[in-house]
């Protein structure tokens, strides 16, 4: 085979490879692979000496005019499998982008129901450090903020610093997103909630006019304090109502179930599985290549034994329930 494979295309070859920084070579070969020279010479024996094993380890480095050269050695049936694989890959025919599409689906989702079992990426916190806005629309406006700065039990307070700054980088963040979209400041993330602080006041007002009015009418009748005390609540609830009508100007639903601390714990559980999806979404249409190397997942064929795996339980099924009708 070596003798059949053109020389002026295995030079050619093996000085460009020779060129390329980090080119992979084993362990035991690395030590003789510092300069260019040195990696030519490693390249050139193998490809003389294993064809087969040259295109299975640097084949994926090659271009298709580079690849042509060896279909002279089609013949042999391992280095035709892995000719075959290669093209496939630098110039794949419409059936061959298909089945890739496919592929690369199913070893994502494979890959995402591993990170579920594992826990850590899709943890809130890991989700909510990914897409603070996101996490901050559909959960966050509705949990109680200040807590996220408390120091947590066994924590040092090394880490609860840590912890506040990376909390402080997350909000800008998400202000940022705000001031971005448009969002009125009254909404922005942080800022005090308006509509609480006018009822501390109402409250406050409503308690020094109790008192001057208990000073004024001293020794009155039970009578009049009754009624003074009636005209009060009736007050404090058109207040109330004023209120919470102001307050509901120009805001979303969700902005007035925000700052109004309604919703149910039923509905808290709700968001939260959205945002899960939503995140899960992102992931197989492949957003995440800030935190992801999608070419790892989507060319890992171990992924596809998950798949063989369910294939089988499906087919085990199937049979014990057509045993069971007969």
């Amino acid at each position: 085979m070596q003798e059949t494979l053109k020389k002026e295309a295995m030079d050619s070859m093996v000085e460009r490879l020779s060129t390329i920084e980090n080119l992979y070579f084993p362990r035991a070969l690395q030590s003789n692979a510092v300069n260019p020279s040195q990696r030519k010479s490693l390249l050139l024996d193998l490809l003389s000496r294993d064809t087969a094993v040259f295109l299975e380890r640097y084949g994926s480095q090659l271009n298709f005019e580079e690849l042509r050269e060896f279909d002279m050695l089609n013949n042999d049936y391992e280095i035709n499998w892995h000719l075959k694989n290669l093209r496939s890959k630098v110039s794949p025919t419409s059936e061959e982008l298909k089945s890739r599409s496919v592929k690369v689906k199913n070893r994502r989702l494979a890959y995402l129901n591993k990170l579920i079992r594992d826990g850590s990426y899709f943890s809130e916190d890991s989700m909510r450090e990914r897409e603070p806005y996101l996490h901050h629309e559909f959960v966050g406006k509705f949990q109680d903020q200040s807590a996220r700065g408390m120091a947590r039990p066994g924590e040092r307070w090394s880490e609860t610093l840590m912890r506040r700054c990376e909390e402080a980088i997350l909000i800008s963040k998400i202000r940022d997103e705000q001031q971005r979209l448009g969002v009125a400041e009254r909404d922005w993330v942080g800022q005090p909630n308006r509509q609480v602080e006018e009822q501390e006041e109402e409250e406050e007002e409503e308690e020094e006019e109790e008192e001057e009015e208990e000073g004024e009418g001293e020794g009155e009748g039970e009578e009049e304090e009754e009624e003074n005390e009636a005209v009060k609540k009736i007050d404090g609830v058109v207040n109330s109502n004023e209120m919470r009508n102001d307050a509901n100007g120009g805001q979303s639903s969700r902005e007035q179930q925000n700052e109004e601390a309604t919703i149910s714990v039923e509905e808290k559980e709700d968001l939260m599985n959205q945002f899960t999806y939503m995140m899960h979404q992102k992931f197989l249409s492949g957003e995440d290549t800030q935190h992801l190397d999608y070419s790892k997942i989507d060319d890992d064929e171990t992924l596809d034994d998950h798949w063989l795996r369910e294939a089988n339980h499906d087919a085990e099924d199937k049979y014990f329930a057509m045993d069971e009708d007969d």
